[in-house]
């Protein structure tokens, strides 16, 4: 990835924009990262899909499958033993 100072940015923007559709450029304000460029197509990749979490951990096809619960126990819990 390359960096350039927010000076070379401001005198070559053009030129940073070209550099940020190959990599992401950062831009350093006082030798430190302070901003990066990249293209939208990078951008769009580093988001993924628009799928909420609720997408993301679904499992097509699990409806299928069985899921028995075993009978509720109306025994009391034991308390911890600690030695």
């Amino acid at each position: 990835m390359r960096a350039i100072s927010a000076r070379e940015f401001n005198q070559d923007t053009a030129g940073a924009k070209r550099d940020a559709l190959a990599e992401p450029v950062f831009i350093l304000d006082r030798g430190q990262p302070s901003h990066v460029l990249m293209s939208i197509t990078h951008y769009k990749a580093l988001l993924g899909s628009n799928a909420n979490i609720v997408d993301l951990l679904g499992m097509p096809g699990i409806e299928d499958l069985p899921f028995d619960l075993p009978p509720k126990s109306r025994e009391l819990s034991r308390p911890a033993e600690f030695d």
